[in-house]
């Protein structure tokens, strides 16, 4: 009985003095993972910073100076795979090196914690990095995505398909307000018959007056063209003649005169709009694929980080054990 007791307390004191060397045993040392992790982080900011500085010295706005934007690109997306495999192996270099030493454990499982430990620094610093660049990243993203919609807002404003509810703003956009005052001018050489601006039933009325009356049919008549553009993209005969007759009386000409003055201008109304329309579809194409592009190279970044931080984090950890 004495014996038995007695090897009872030798085990259970032997199990006590374990603990420590067992605590020290753990597979992961995140002490390390985390100096990497910050390592890893501080060194890519620093070459992101030195990138950035490099890259804006390379480029002007002025005309035939600076470097190309295939070449500012092409560069761009070198600096950012050498950033990522610079900063991930020394990240995953101190990861493996600054590891608690693993006694009585095989070559084969060393190898594997040592690749770990340089996968998961290389993902805690990219998971932070990520956090806070998140809303910088989507507002780029939305930004690039968006331009060409923008662009083709603005055209729309201009052609009058958005302001529809607004004559007045409508009218003060190019082209519209253009090509109508165009096509209410005089013709070369012909007097500006001011009293025929707001009709013969106004004929006798104040400057101020025709002045007010001019501006309502200049509404109008943005009014009409606005009607009709996004529907069919045809002037109707009726809207057609109307515009005319008020062409006839601002102008003096005649009547299938002012007709072809309206049709014309609304031909060149129609292909401004289609051509503001095609631009803005190739700006959002562009827009479209450098985000591809952007997306595709990131990716193929982060994939040579993670082998580079796992890569280093084998040969820092095999000099932590000599």
């Amino acid at each position: 009985m004495e014996d038995t007791d007695r090897l009872a307390a030798d085990y259970a004191n032997a199990r006590t003095a374990e603990q420590p060397y067992e605590r020290i045993r753990a597979a992961v040392s995140w002490s390390a993972i985390l100096a990497g992790a910050t390592g890893m982080a501080a060194f890519a900011l620093i070459l992101l910073t030195l990138g950035t500085g490099l890259g804006l010295s390379s480029i002007s706005p002025w005309p035939g100076s600076g470097a190309h934007a295939k070449t500012f690109g092409v560069a761009a997306v070198i600096w950012i795979c050498v950033t990522q495999v610079m900063s991930a192996g020394l990240g995953g270099y101190l990861a493996g090196r600054l590891r608690r030493h693993w006694p009585g454990i095989g070559t084969d499982e060393t190898h594997f914690r040592d690749t770990a430990h340089g996968f998961l620094a290389w993902a805690l610093a990219t998971v932070v990095t990520a956090a806070f660049l998140t809303s910088a990243v989507s507002g780029l993203t939305r930004a690039g995505v968006s331009a060409g919609a923008q662009s083709a807002e603005r055209m729309a404003a201009g052609a009058g398909t958005l302001n529809r509810g607004n004559a007045f703003v409508a009218y003060n956009t190019w082209p519209m307000g253009y090509l109508i005052d165009g096509m209410l001018r005089p013709p070369a050489g012909a007097a500006a018959n001011a009293g025929a601006s707001a009709g013969s039933a106004a004929s006798d009325a104040s400057g101020a007056d025709q002045v007010f009356a001019s501006a309502q049919q200049r509404q109008e008549i943005v009014r009409i063209f606005l009607n009709s553009q996004p529907a069919s993209g045809t002037l109707s005969p009726e809207d057609t003649d109307y515009v005319a007759s008020i062409v006839a009386q601002r102008t003096g000409l005649a009547p299938a005169d002012a007709r072809a003055r309206v049709t014309t201008t609304w031909s060149r109304l129609q292909e401004k709009a289609q051509a503001e329309e095609s631009a803005a579809r190739a700006a959002v194409e562009t827009a479209r694929k450098a985000t591809v592009q952007v997306t595709l190279w990131l990716f193929v970044s982060l994939l040579m980080g993670a082998f580079a931080a796992s890569l280093m984090a084998t040969i820092g950890g095999r000099m932590r054990e000599f």
